[in-house]
């Protein structure tokens, strides 16, 4: 069985998001950092070279495959800001409806720009799918 390749490190957060060369990107990955550092309340661990997660959560499939992953968080990507927060959240949720305009992949939302999304309704959906995940 292949091994995840994604995993926590002790890179810094902070560090990763200075580096970010779009300006843009950068402000809204603060944004992003102090919004999910608030309804978390941990504090953020890099995961693998460019995702930001907080939490720790243990999964076992079916299969019987284990690993470690991170409950809520993001990682700036060069086209969209990727919100992995929707493994709890169903895509017919009244939520995503008031959410503005963003894309969902398997268990993410992607977003061009915070300014697009409602972040009110975005704290609640992070906010869900971290207490969701135990």
């Amino acid at each position: 069985m292949a091994e995840l390749k994604t995993k926590k490190s002790d890179a810094s957060v902070e560090e990763f998001i200075a580096n970010l060369e779009d300006d843009r990107r950068r402000d809204d990955s603060i944004s992003l950092l102090a919004l999910m550092k608030r309804v978390t309340g941990q504090e953020p661990k890099m995961w693998g070279t460019s995702i930001v997660g907080f939490g720790d959560f243990h999964y076992t499939y079916a299969t019987g495959r284990q690993g470690e992953w991170f409950k809520v968080g993001f990682s700036p990507r060069k086209q969209n800001l990727t919100v992995y927060a929707m493994q709890y959240i169903a895509d017919d949720d009244p939520l995503l409806a008031r959410l503005g305009k963003y894309t969902t992949g398997k268990s993410c939302i992607y977003i061009r720009h915070l300014e697009d999304v409602d972040l009110g309704v975005l704290e609640n959906l992070v906010k869900r799918s971290y207490e969701a995940a135990g």
